[in-house]
């Protein structure tokens, strides 16, 4: 079958970073469905696997490395322990980091980690929803423990990098359970996009975050995801931190982070990776699937929508390359995705 893959660790701006390959079909067993992709979406995970890591990375892959956590598509097959889908039904899901990706004709995938894809969008408009929307709903109402049907109302929350993939999926996810939600945003094009999601106040991250809070009337903030630059943003959000509040991160920090402020404040730090309970095989994995048929429902009710901002077909190297370029480059807003066409 068809698929796009690297056997070096290349910059995208290389012709050999993603190639058209030829691989074998695989076949589902088990829990897996076998997926006729039709749509898939680019992530900055994509790129943080493909780049280089560091100067003299010189590996060389034996067999082309496929890439690719978010995709949609038509179950093709399914392995003989499956019982939440059949074949014809058309998913949507991001995958698993340790197995090959959706850069391709077909993938295997768990079920578990698989949705029912919302009736009223294309493939390309929901292969741009599921890493995103796990990753903000994980991180909103699993690791901040808010209340998705409306406990928290009004409560305040602080979202770094509202304009990007996941910033666009929480801002929706935080407005339909009842939070004030404060976006950072600094073109006109983002402020737009991220008020037009839903966010009631918009603050430039660019520039020092506590005068702009202060103007809006709050000393501290309740609840703070950071989905951009964990490092540049820490001293002002765990300043701004409510005691005995909570801060979520989706960004690794490249040096230590001062816990001091959290200590006297008793409040807290937790990480979210929407690929542990894959790649861990946690007893809560069909949480996953669960959430997504939720998102499903909503979306079809139009509560929530998509936040692709851009297809490109078909799905081959070079509109691949395309995409990381676009998404390397750091003005990309909402998601890229690419369609099979």
């Amino acid at each position: 079958m068809k698929a796009v893959g690297l056997t070096r660790y290349l910059p995208i701006s290389d012709p050999d970073s993603l190639l058209d390959v030829e691989i074998d079909k695989p076949i589902a067993e088990g829990r897996d469905l076998l997926v006729r992709i039709e749509a898939i979406a680019v992530n900055p995970v994509d790129t943080k696997v493909r780049k280089p890591r560091g100067d003299s990375d010189d590996r060389v892959e034996a067999s082309p490395k496929i890439l690719g956590w978010d995709a949609a598509g038509v179950v093709e097959a399914v392995g003989d322990e499956v019982t939440l889908f059949a074949p014809g039904d058309e998913v949507y899901y991001a995958g698993d980091l340790t197995r090959p990706g959706a850069y391709a004709e077909y993938q295997l995938v768990d079920e578990r980690i698989v949705g029912r894809k919302p009736s009223s969008l294309s493939f390309a408009e929901a292969a741009g929803l599921p890493l995103t929307t796990i990753t903000a709903y994980e991180a909103f109402f699993d690791r901040l423990d808010l209340d998705r049907a409306g406990g928290n109302r009004g409560e305040s929350l602080l979202i770094i990098g509202g304009a990007g993939g996941v910033g666009s999926m929480g801002i929706q996810l935080a407005k339909a359970a009842g939070l004030t939600v404060i976006a950072t945003a600094s073109r006109p094009e983002t402020i737009d996009w991220v008020k037009d999601l839903g966010a009631e106040h918009v603050i430039n991250h660019r520039e020092p975050l506590r005068p702009q809070v202060e103007a809006l009337g709050l000393q501290y903030v309740d609840h703070i995801a950071i989905f951009n630059d964990t490092d540049g943003h820490w001293d002002a959000v765990s300043d701004l931190i409510r005691p005995q509040g909570r801060i979520v991160t989706i960004v690794e920090n490249a040096r230590p982070l001062d816990m001091s402020q959290l200590k006297v404040k008793a409040a807290g730090l937790i990480w979210e990776l929407m690929f542990t309970r894959s790649m861990f095989q946690t007893p809560d994995m069909i949480e996953q699937h669960k959430l997504l048929s939720f998102v499903a429902d909503e979306i079809d009710a139009g509560r929530l929508r998509s936040t692709v901002s851009e297809t490109l077909t078909p799905i081959h190297a070079q509109n691949l390359r395309k995409a990381h370029a676009l998404i390397e480059s750091g003005k990309a807003k909402g998601k890229i995705t690419l369609s099979r066409g």
